[in-house]
């Protein structure tokens, strides 16, 4: 650097944890560390949604059935995806990034940028911040990651992937240009499996190639968006900068069912459990939701959704559970056999100030205790199975009308389905 005031020319870290859902796996039972671990629905329609290195090495992958991965890898462990529990260490995580600098843009649960321009002073180089970031990682959750340290973004997550796994590695600016070029087309951020052949069957086959290339004739073969950014990419040009606010749009979660479901009491459970654990996400990060949605797919794929705006946000769990069954009622099933089910919260902001009234309380008044009104017992409800949940690791208060659906889950083989991934 010319100056003390000068930006330091490698500012940029990507942080990835290592084959994230398995790890977290591997660190809470140390009976499967060194073993081949998949964790997802083990049968029936079920997919992979991470695959230990172990496991890697027979060929298995996210996204590939599980009866796939079973047949590549025959001592495959299977293990049910814990959410709460990935949600739980990412938090984590993004307080270790957040001590070392407020410009941190999280790209999903295990990943995120950092710009560390303005931490150099305190904690050293960049390369120095990533190992002490990795340090803390190990230390503190226990768990692997990959750091790329550059000068954009793109290099930066580029040098997160060739550094896997539980490495690091770190390009000078003005590296970058010559080091890009013998890389495969692939490795340019966008490059997606049609890109990538489309610019191959063009004799387009290394990132030099792309730089080469006239930007006219890449706009032609893959679009004008696209064809620009690969060839910025390319020269080792990235201008956009570290985002730290990024307002969440909406909670979510979803399940798929092993076997089409026609049964509208068990569709009816099934919703209040997705509703139940999206609505304690949502008091997590300190959110009210305004809209309800109800999402159900047909066993012919067939998406059928319907939204209910509330009169003001809410995060109690039982007006949106309330809230959504009716929705569900309003889809008019009857014997239709559904695939998948979903819930969604959407409308987020800070819980309204004044106090929030229950759907129950022109009805329920009688029922509250002294001093209380029934919307205030609900809220100290969701108190309390928040604290018993964040404890525990897993909910352990729950409406009566799902005790019989979770006792029979917790005694059931591994072939009952899990709920899906929270987005």
């Amino acid at each position: 650097m010319s100056g003390a005031s000068a930006r330091h020319p490698e500012p940029i870290l990507h942080v990835d944890m290592d084959a994230f859902y398995a790890s977290v796996e591997q660190h809470d039972d140390p009976t499967l560390v060194g073993r081949p671990v998949a964790v997802g629905s083990p049968t029936g329609r079920g997919v992979v949604a991470a695959a230990s290195y172990e496991a890697r090495a027979f060929g298995v992958r996210s996204a590939m059935p599980m009866v796939r991965a079973r047949r590549l890898c025959p001592d495959l462990v299977v293990v049910r995806p814990r959410f709460e529990r990935y949600h739980e260490v990412s938090d984590g995580l993004m307080r270790i990034l957040r001590d070392v600098t407020p410009l941190v843009e999280p790209l999903s649960l295990d990943e995120a940028f950092l710009d560390v321009a303005g931490a150099v002073r305190v904690f050293g180089e960049p390369p120095a911040i990533a190992a002490r970031v990795r340090a803390r990682v190990r230390e503190e959750l226990g768990l692997p990651c990959s750091v790329g340290v550059g000068p954009t973004k793109s290099v930066a997550k580029l040098l997160s992937g060739l550094a896997k796994p539980d490495g690091l590695l770190h390009w000078r600016a003005e590296e970058v240009v010559a080091r890009l070029r013998p890389l495969p087309v692939s490795s340019l951020w966008g490059s997606g499996p049609r890109t990538t052949e489309r610019l191959v069957e063009h004799g387009i086959r290394t990132v030099g190639d792309v730089a080469d290339t006239d930007v006219r004739l890449l706009r032609r073969l893959v679009g004008d968006a696209l064809g620009g950014q690969l060839h910025a990419l390319a020269r080792g040009e990235d201008p956009r900068r570290v985002e730290p606010e990024h307002e969440a749009r909406s909670v979510s979660a979803e399940t798929t069912f092993d076997t089409d479901v026609d049964d509208p009491v068990t569709l009816e459970r099934r919703l209040q459990r997705l509703a139940t654990g999206v609505a304690r996400r949502l008091r997590a990060q300190g959110l009210a939701a305004r809209t309800v949605t109800v999402k159900v797919r047909s066993a012919e794929h067939r998406d059928v959704t319907r939204s209910r705006t509330l009169p003001r946000p809410s995060d109690r769990t039982h007006e949106l559970v309330v809230v959504g069954r009716e929705l569900l009622r309003e889809l008019r099933l009857e014997r239709t056999r559904v695939r998948l089910i979903g819930f969604r919260l959407s409308g987020l902001g800070a819980p309204d100030a004044v106090a929030q009234l229950s759907l129950l309380d022109d009805a329920g008044t009688a029922a509250a205790g002294e001093g209380q009104v029934p919307g205030e017992r609900w809220q100290a409800i969701d108190r309390a199975a928040d604290a018993i949940a964040a404890r525990y690791g897993r909910p352990a208060v729950s409406f009566a009308s799902l005790l019989d659906e979770e006792d029979s889950e917790r005694a059931a083989p591994e072939d009952d389905a899990p709920d899906g991934p929270v987005r």
